[in-house]
């Protein structure tokens, strides 16, 4: 992913210090001392740094240290076998796809019969070696020569340097038509944290439209708040989750215009049919919390329709039916109770019933869910989901159990 840089203090590593200290790594001694760490406990620390500078450079023991932490950090993203054989950058991690959505985002463009594609701004080369996986060849593009540095790393430690062409440059200026797709991840943190304004990030989200609209096919990546408003009138958007929370938006080009949301890791993908928004109604047996990416993806009428439900206000996104209907896009809960909010009754009908655990969701409520918890003093046996929210206007607790 392309960056943008900040301004460095006299103590900040310069560009060419970090560079040179990540080619030290590569080094027979470099591999030796990173392999010694794959157990790390980063508790030990000082006595391992201690211990270890007796026998090599201060700084290159810096090194393998700071990069055996970047390597548990990203077991969570790439999974503890890739993660144990790669190499990163702090914002490499931080800002790295997933492996889930990765893979499953090349499936996508090798299922639309992309063979070579140009990764502009590819940061450590998640995307890159997904989609080098699923058999495309890759033009990585990035304009820190760091970076480069890893990604290269990245595709001769996992066997996939014949796949993936690491060119250093500004994304702005490479030629892509040589490649049947590209696919652009703008960086959007600068020197002072995150970028909201899309003419911001690097490269600017003009930029990026275009040189998505120049591509046979194309598919650019943003955060998940993305308003629906930008989304250009050929291209599909898409919210993807993954394991209930959402992720990243994508917008497609080179293929029907629409909107989906795609659940991760079960793949389970819904599409816009256009429904009107439905309409709200009483509370019924069943409560419906569609997916986050459902939500986003303003695709909650759809669910609404597969449960035959309707909302139980017109602002929020709870659906309620009267019947069980299983969809992947939601998860079902069944009420039990649906009273006016009152933290005193509430904390008395818990006592009652000897309720212990309590799940507190919200939505469309002001109350944080940590301090009711602490309000209602929960004790006993059973356990309890409260639904925070408004029904028809009015300030409303909902009790149920997942089904």
């Amino acid at each position: 992913m392309g960056r943008v840089a900040a301004s460095a203090s006299p103590d900040t590593p310069t560009d060419d210090t970090r560079l040179a200290a990540f080619r030290a790594l590569l080094t027979e001694e470099g591999q030796r001392l990173l392999a010694g760490l794959g157990d790390y406990d980063a508790a030990d620390e000082l006595a391992v740094a201690t211990r270890l500078r007796r026998g090599h450079d201060p700084a290159l023991v810096s090194a393998a240290l700071g990069q055996a932490r970047l390597r548990q950090r990203a077991v969570a993203k790439f999974g503890a076998r890739d993660a144990a054989r790669m190499y990163f950058t702090p914002d490499g991690v931080e800002q790295a796809t997933r492996t889930a959505v990765a893979a499953y985002r090349a499936a996508r463009l090798a299922g639309r019969g992309v063979r070579r594609l140009a990764d502009l701004c590819c940061g450590v080369g998640g995307d890159a070696i997904a989609l080098a996986r699923a058999g495309v060849h890759v033009l990585a593009v990035d304009r820190s020569p760091l970076t480069c540095a890893v990604i290269t790393a990245n595709a001769a430690a996992l066997g996939l340097a014949d796949r993936i062409e690491v060119r250093c440059a500004d994304v702005t200026e490479v030629d892509t038509g040589g490649c049947d797709a590209v696919f652009v991840d703008p960086a959007r943190r600068g020197g002072r944290g995150r970028v909201f304004d899309p003419e911001a990030f690097s490269p600017p989200l003009s930029w990026a439209l275009d040189a998505a609209r120049r591509a046979p096919h194309a598919a650019l990546k943003l955060a998940p708040g993305v308003p629906h408003e930008t989304v250009p009138p050929e291209a599909e958007a898409e919210w993807i989750s993954v394991a209930g929370e959402v992720k990243e938006a994508v917008f497609w080009f080179g293929g029907p215009p629409g909107v989906r949301a795609t659940l991760l890791p079960g793949g389970a993908s819904l599409t816009g049919t256009g429904l009107p928004d439905p309409p709200a109604g009483p509370v019924r047996r069943y409560l419906y919390e569609p997916d986050g990416a459902v939500i986003r993806a303003h695709l909650v009428a759809e669910v609404a329709e597969r449960v035959d439900g309707h909302l139980i206000d017109p602002t929020i996104a709870y659906v309620t039916s009267g019947e069980l209907r299983p969809t992947p896009y939601a998860r079902a809960y069944e009420i039990t109770d649906v009273l006016p909010f009152h933290v005193k009754r509430l904390r008395a009908l818990l006592r009652e019933r000897g309720v212990g655990t309590v799940t507190v969701k919200k939505r469309g409520s002001a109350v944080e869910p940590e301090e009711l918890r602490r309000k209602l003093k929960p004790s006993g046996p059973h356990a309890v989901t409260v639904f925070l929210t408004r029904v028809a206007g009015a300030p409303t607790m909902l009790l149920g159990h997942p089904v």
